[in-house]
């Protein structure tokens, strides 16, 4: 049951956003599986570009390998979740698969205005767009207060600027530390010779 919502979702998302079901038509007759654990999903890429669900026991063209971990992070378009995903098999089509990935815009409003209408659905996704902005800027302000406070007021981590300064003082003594052991060593030297 789940295998045969999740083809009509990623259907439905290939439908959306057209341009991406052409260039699936290269891949037509190509299965594609994705090993979750403990589950296994396999589509067969049809004619049209759209997708079929298929035996996940059969062979696959392509394969990958998703620990559940990495599934919050990739659903936020993690560039380093995506180097994690383990897979094998035909390269041109799993370099499709992640560019799809990647690429695919959901319409959230779109499919939201069968249940609450056009302007509503408009109007829920915008507040959810605004809400998750003031999120992301309210987290940076205050990284960045957070930062500037252990920086400035409680030093508790230093600035660049300090460390460079720091190595720089310590490359200057340990200099003259090894001009003053070159003296006191000529110094004996010379001591020892008048003897």
């Amino acid at each position: 049951m789940f295998a045969q919502l999740s083809v009509q979702a990623l259907n439905r998302l290939l439908a959306q956003n057209s341009w991406a079901l052409p260039r699936l038509q290269k891949f037509a007759g190509k299965t594609a599986r994705f090993n979750i654990a403990p589950f296994s999903f396999a589509y067969m890429i049809l004619e049209d570009g759209q997708l079929q669900s298929a035996d996940s026991a059969t062979s696959a063209d392509a394969v990958c390998i998703i620990a559940p971990s990495l599934l919050p992070r990739l659903a936020t378009r993690d560039e380093h979740a995506r180097s994690e995903i383990r897979s094998e098999g035909d390269a041109a089509l799993l370099a499709e698969i992640f560019f799809l990935s990647q690429n695919l815009q959901w319409n959230v409003a779109d499919d939201l205005s069968k249940f609450t209408g056009d302007i509503a659905a408009e109007r829920i996704v915008q507040t959810a767009k605004n809400t998750h902005q003031q999120l992301h800027d309210s987290a940076v302000n205050f990284a960045e207060s957070l930062s500037e406070y252990w920086t400035e007021e409680r030093p508790f981590i230093t600035k660049p600027p300090q460390i460079k300064s720091f190595t720089q003082q310590v490359d200057t003594l340990r200099d003259d530390i090894a001009r003053l052991e070159q003296r006191v060593k000529r110094l004996a030297l010379a001591n020892t010779e008048n003897h």
